[in-house]
C-alpha cells in the first residue's frame, strides 16, 4: 500500500512539476483551460512516471562512465533526455531539448518539496 501511494504520490508532484516548467519554458496547446490542461499534465506526468521507473535505470546504468567523468553533471542531461522523451509521447505540450534539461530540474526540486512536505523521502 505504501509502495502505491509513493507511486501516486511521484505522479501527483511531477505532474506539477511538470506544469510549472511549461508554464515557464514550454509550449501548450492551451494552458488556461483547466479541463485539457489537467488531462494533458496528468498523462504527461505518469508517463514520465513510468519512463523513470523503468527506461531512466538503464540509461543510468550505460553512461554512468560519462557521469563519472563528469562528477555526476551529466545525470542533469539524462533527466532533460526522460523529460524530453515523455513530451515527445503527449501530445498538447512541446519544449526544447535544452529546456527540457531545465525543466528536469524543476521537476526535481518540486518532486523533493511534495515528498519531504508529504512525508514519503527518500533519506
Amino acid at each position: 500500500m505504501r509502495i502505491l501511494f509513493a507511486f501516486l504520490l511521484q505522479w501527483v508532484a511531477t505532474s506539477v512539476g511538470l506544469w510549472i516548467a511549461v508554464m515557464l519554458l514550454g509550449t501548450t496547446s492551451d494552458p488556461y483551460n483547466s479541463n485539457t490542461a489537467l488531462g494533458i499534465f496528468l498523462t504527461a506526468g505518469f508517463i514520465l512516471s513510468l519512463i523513470n521507473i523503468f527506461i531512466k535505470p538503464i540509461v543510468s546504468i550505460i553512461s554512468l562512465p560519462i557521469t563519472i567523468l563528469t562528477l555526476g553533471l551529466f545525470m542533469l542531461v539524462v533527466n532533460g533526455l526522460m523529460v524530453y522523451l515523455a513530451l515527445r509521447w503527449t501530445d498538447g505540450i512541446e519544449m526544447s531539448f535544452f529546456h527540457s534539461i531545465i525543466a528536469g530540474v524543476i521537476i526535481g526540486i518540486v518532486n523533493s518539496v511534495i515528498g519531504h512536505v508529504a512525508g514519503v523521502s527518500k533519506s
